[in-house]
Order: structure tokens, then C-alpha cells, then sequence
């Protein structure tokens, strides 16, 4: 009888030892109340809850909050987050909290608050929209009808964006093809393009079809102006270029295209220009947005016509697939006798193949040839 007594004392002392060495589970924190969502301005979202009831005083709370898709997640200490979303689906924000900033420390339960697309038909609302902001100076937004639309819609655009302190109506609206557009004044300082965005809306007066929500990003589909072509100058065979950068950029955000055409060549050539500067010259360079470009081997005694368009970079902006207008042409030089009379017969000898004129194409002028009797070519 001793042994069994015995084995029940051992197996007290291997449970009381198991149980000083295991600690007591942590409790799962309790979840956020009152989670609400509500639209301020056009597109900005705002989710705002309360803590958890009934928290521990020790706890720091920290609150997790993501998408439905478990995007852009984000951790804080405060009890809202906002976003800047097109509201054109349904959008849906989850939030948890926890005592600490790691995420696998027991946290609560996650609360979901959605908010609806909407109303209307999703096949009347505006499709192919797109905006561009010429110049730094002003947006012009356009899009087609939507599938369901009527083709009598009166379209109205809203926009909106932080330097605002109200929503706009856009009031040019316009029409090209089957595309409707609208354009509307939009300048800010160029050190603070990264911290705007313009919200959206595109809807009709009747609200006989769905809005359309969008967010355009300020440094997107940027288009300059055209620059301008300030000086032509030669020096030690070389052709010098200087021009004028369009209004409101910095030199180090945009490319360059310089095209060369030649009077004794047909095709011109395109210089694509990164970073343009002539160095040791004696030309005015006080002003930042004054560039400059070599061309090297260029006759003096030949007319050389130069023009050239800007596009922005990716170093300041995230497109860079706009060009800008050509600026007007600037020519320095002049045609030499030889190369105006072979010019000149060329373009003749040229017409006359094209027209097939009954009259012998030597290139000899009008004049000459019509002081002999005309003979029929023969073709």
C-alpha cells in the first residue's frame, strides 16, 4: 500500500512544479465602440471611434486599423483615421486595439464600418476620365458619356483641394468630339505640389446618373508650356543655344528636346537633353531659368533653325510622358547662292514630276522656258 501512496505524491510534486513554471494567459483586449464613418469635402473619408469599454488603466492603447483587403495598414494612438478615397465602391475600414504595438499580442476583435458607393446606375456614370494641368496654371479634366447616359446630360464637375476653403464648380464646360470636358484655374507654389491632391466629382444636374469620384495627384499628367528661345550665337564652330524654361518649373524637373535643321540637310536632328549648360561663355546667366545647349559643328555660312519643347522628369513628378508645345522656330545664318538656286530648282524639278506638267523639267525657270515653243514630254 506504500507504493501507490508513494506514486500520488509524485505526481503532486510534478503538477505543482509544472504549475510555478507556466504563467497565467493574457486576456484579449476588449474591442473599440462607436466605430461611424462620414464624407468631408468630396473624397475625404473619416472613420472615428471610442476606446474599448472597460480598459485597464496600465493599458497604452494603440489602435490598428486596415482596409478590407488588409491594405495601408497603419498603427496609432489615436482614436480616427482619414483618408483621401474615391468614393465610387463600397470602402471598408476594420479597427483593433491592444496594449501594445506589436500586433501579435492578443488583440481585440477588429470592428468594421463600410461605406456605400453611390446611387444610380453604375453604367450611366462619366467613363475615360482623365485631367491634365497645363503650365502649373490650369487643369482641363475630360471623359466620355457613360454607356446608360442620356445624350442630352447636363454634366456639372466639382473639385476641391486643401488651398480651397470651399468646394468649387467648375464653370467651362466644353465640348470636343464625343468627349465633354471642363478647365478651370489651378495654381499653387511648386514646393508644395507633394502635399496636394484635387478631389472630384462629376455628376448632372437632373442626378439622373451616378457620380463619378476621382483623386488627381498634382504631380501627375503635368504638361508645360512651351519654352522660349532667347539667343542663337557661334563660337569656335559650335551653335549656342539659350533659352527661357517655362514659368513655374525648376530646371532640375524637366527634359528637353532641341531640334536642329540645316539648310543644306532635309532631315533635322533631335538633341534629347537631360541637363543642359554651356559653360565659360559670355551670355547672361543671372536668372535660374535660363538654359543653355552647344551643337557642335555647325557652318555659320549655312541658315540654321533651331526650336525646342520640355517635358517634366521623374525626379519631381511621377509622369513623364508629356511634352510640351514646340516653341516658336529662331534661325541664325544664311542661305549661301548655291544652295538657294539648288533649293530652288529641286523644289521645281520636284512640282513638276508631281503635276506631271507637259513641259521639260531641267530645273531652268519660268522665264527662260517660255521664250522657246513648248514641247510635249513624253512619259
Amino acid at each position: 500500500m506504500e507504493r501507490p501512496a508513494r506514486l500520488c505524491g509524485l505526481w503532486a510534486l510534478l503538477l505543482c512544479a509544472s504549475g510555478r513554471g507556466s504563467s497565467a494567459p493574457t486576456e484579449t483586449q476588449l474591442p473599440v465602440t462607436n466605430l461611424s464613418v462620414s464624407v468631408e469635402n468630396l473624397c475625404t473619408v473619416v472613420w472615428t471611434w471610442n476606446p474599448p469599454e472597460g480598459a485597464s488603466p496600465n493599458c497604452t492603447l494603440w489602435y490598428f486599423s486596415h482596409f478590407g483587403d488588409k491594405q495601408d495598414k497603419k498603427i496609432a494612438p489615436e482614436t480616427h483615421r482619414s483618408e483621401e478615397v474615391p468614393l465610387n465602391e463600397r470602402i471598408c475600414l476594420q479597427v483593433g486595439s491592444q496594449c501594445s504595438t506589436n500586433e501579435s499580442e492578443n488583440p481585440s476583435i477588429w470592428v468594421e464600418k463600410c461605406i456605400s458607393p453611390p446611387e444610380g446606375d453604375p453604367e450611366s456614370a462619366v467613363t475615360e476620365f482623365q485631367c491634365i494641368w497645363h503650365n502649373l496654371s490650369y487643369m482641363k479634366c475630360s471623359w466620355l458619356p457613360g454607356k446608360n447616359a442620356s445624350p442630352d446630360t447636363n454634366y456639372t464637375l466639382y473639385y476641391w483641394h486643401n488651398s480651397l476653403g470651399k468646394i468649387l464648380q467648375c464653370e467651362n464646360i466644353y465640348r470636343e468630339g464625343q468627349h465633354i470636358g471642363c478647365s478651370f484655374d489651378l495654381t499653387i507654389a511648386k514646393d508644395y505640389l507633394f502635399e496636394h491632391n484635387v478631389q472630384i466629382m462629376v455628376k448632372d444636374i437632373a442626378g439622373k446618373i451616378r457620380p463619378f469620384f476621382n483623386i488627381v495627384p498634382l504631380t501627375s499628367h503635368v504638361k508645360p508650356g512651351p519654352p522660349h528661345i532667347k539667343n542663337l550665337f557661334f563660337q569656335n564652330g559650335n551653335l549656342y543655344v539659350q533659352w527661357e524654361n517655362p514659368q513655374n518649373f525648376f530646371s532640375r524637373c524637366l527634359y528637353y528636346e532641341v531640334e536642329f535643321n540645316n539648310s543644306q540637310t532635309e532631315t533635322p536632328v533631335i538633341f534629347y537633353v537631360e541637363e543642359a549648360k554651356c559653360e565659360n561663355l559670355e551670355f547672361e546667366r543671372n536668372a535660374e531659368d535660363t538654359i543653355c545647349f552647344m551643337i557642335p559643328g555647325v557652318l555659320p555660312d549655312t541658315l540654321n533653325t533651331v526650336r525646342i519643347r520640355v517635358k517634366t522628369n521623374r525626379f519631381c513628378y511621377e509622369d513623364d510622358k508629356l511634352w510640351s508645345n514646340w516653341s516658336q522656330a529662331k534661325s541664325i545664318g544664311s542661305r549661301s547662292l548655291y544652295s538657294l538656286q539648288f533649293l530652288i530648282q529641286a523644289r521645281f524639278l520636284k512640282k513638276c514630276l508631281e503635276t506631271r506638267m507637259m513641259i521639260p523639267c531641267t530645273g531652268r525657270s519660268m522665264t527662260s522656258m517660255k521664250s522657246k515653243p513648248k514641247k510635249k514630254l513624253t512619259l
